[in-house]
């Protein structure tokens, strides 16, 4: 079933869902069971699963450093099919602009297609460890919003080289990512939102954001988005602080600013599991306070871990 549906038949209720990182390459599917496991009690009708872009490991040979192409967590098409079968839940793979080629993404959306998953989050992607800004790969998008476009060539049934189905083609519903403290290349606020109307207007038919701290942030933006012409669902994305150090290293990656309320009291901290209450603490009020404003969803950043997830979840649904 697609996001939007799901939107629609909860009827005004708050549905929880959650994301997940693939295991790197080598490790068992089973570490990721583990943390879906205790999750599955708050009926998530989807989840998503992030796509990792390419990137350069150093190989020692005899005592000369290989530098080589790779990506280490693979598989998000396989983990999202496996996730259906065995908890009979939509997945939303992530589809990238950043490390694919157009064929490479068409190749992708069929197999999903093939698969029966109806719904993809469509992303420009980061910049490479190695780069300071966005490099588009030779072949492929340089932005979500062509990404989008692409998606609903083949929703039509055009695919590319001029190939056209008419008889099966895709239905999926897209995805984007939306920034209630900018996208940090953006020039302006203003700007950023113009942006977000082009990927909507491309197709995309709902919105997840960043994580952000402060609910004005995501309040203001929502009403811009929507003075804007953005009508489609705005879903704002959470990110409970785990330990002391994401008070330097989140503003640091993803430009957002962090309530001092939150600030102080994890500076009080002694320990990370102090650091970690904390922020479950402060993640149940949020919740509480965008439920009660009516989002269509909740939509937690669990990257890999759930035990706090599941704390905030027992006190929110």
């Amino acid at each position: 079933m697609k996001v939007t549906e799901h939107i629609k038949e909860a009827k005004g209720k708050t549905l929880f869902s959650f994301e997940l990182i693939p295991p790197q390459k080598g490790r068992s599917i089973q570490e990721l069971y583990d943390n879906i496991d205790p999750l599955m009690e708050f009926k998530p009708p989807f989840i998503d699963v992030t796509t990792s872009r390419e990137e350069y490991i150093y190989i020692d040979r005899d005592g000369l450093l290989d530098k080589k192409l790779t990506r280490m967590r693979p598989g998000s098409v396989g983990i999202c099919a496996s996730i259906t079968h065995k908890y009979d839940v939509d997945t939303i793979p992530h589809v990238l602009c950043g490390g694919f080629t157009k064929e490479e993404t068409e190749y992708l959306l069929v197999d999903c297609h093939y698969l029966g998953i109806e719904n993809v989050m469509a992303l420009r992607g980061d910049a490479m460890k190695e780069e300071k800004y966005f490099k588009p790969t030779n072949g492929g998008h340089c932005y979500a919003s062509d990404l989008v476009e692409q998606i609903v060539n083949m929703n039509n049934g055009q695919f590319l080289h001029e190939v056209v189905e008419t008889d099966n083609k895709s239905d999926f519903c897209i995805g984007v990512a939306g920034y209630p403290e900018k996208h940090m290349e953006a020039p302006s606020m203003d700007a950023d939102i113009r942006r977000l109307k082009q990927k909507v207007d491309a197709g995309a038919d709902y919105v997840v954001t960043q994580m952000f701290f402060d609910n004005k942030r995501y309040f203001n933006f929502v009403e811009n988005a929507r003075k804007a012409g953005v009508t489609v669902p705005i879903i704002p994305g959470i990110k409970p602080l785990a330990v002391k150090r994401h008070l330097q290293l989140l503003p640091q990656v993803f430009k957002l600013d962090m309530p001092d309320a939150l600030v102080k009291e994890v500076e009080k901290c002694k320990t990370n599991t102090d650091a970690r209450q904390v922020g479950v603490e402060f993640a149940i009020e949020q919740s509480k306070e965008l439920m009660a404003a009516g989002v269509p969803v909740l939509h937690y950043y669990s990257m890999g871990k759930s035990s706090n997830i599941q704390a905030i979840a027992k006190e929110v649904f």
